[in-house]
């Protein structure tokens, strides 16, 4: 699993049939306070996450375990939103303080 922050939203008319009414997001790889350390890509939604939150995304084969995803082709899946993370015992996210 990677941690990402939710950056934009995707749209697409035309898309496989196991993708129709599935919302795409853009996410962009972060570290464990929700700073960005890596390229844009595009996941499938799962979970009802929105623009600028720190989410989990499943990657490969196991983007495609949820009751969603199963034998949709995709490879990237968001599967959870991030209150927190502490490191070391030390809170570095906190989602009330940041989308309050």
């Amino acid at each position: 699993m990677l941690i990402c922050r939710t950056i934009g939203t995707v749209v697409s008319t035309v898309k496989h049939e196991r993708l129709h009414s599935r919302k795409l997001l853009l996410v962009r790889r972060s570290s464990h306070d929700g700073k960005p350390t890596g390229e844009s890509f595009v996941a499938v939604d799962t979970v009802g996450a929105g623009e600028g939150e720190i989410v989990l995304v499943a990657l490969g084969s196991a983007a495609r375990e949820t009751d969603g995803t199963r034998s949709a082709p995709v490879d990237a899946t968001i599967i959870g939103i991030v209150d927190s993370t502490a490191v070391s015992g030390k809170l570095t996210f906190a989602k009330s303080e940041t989308n309050a």
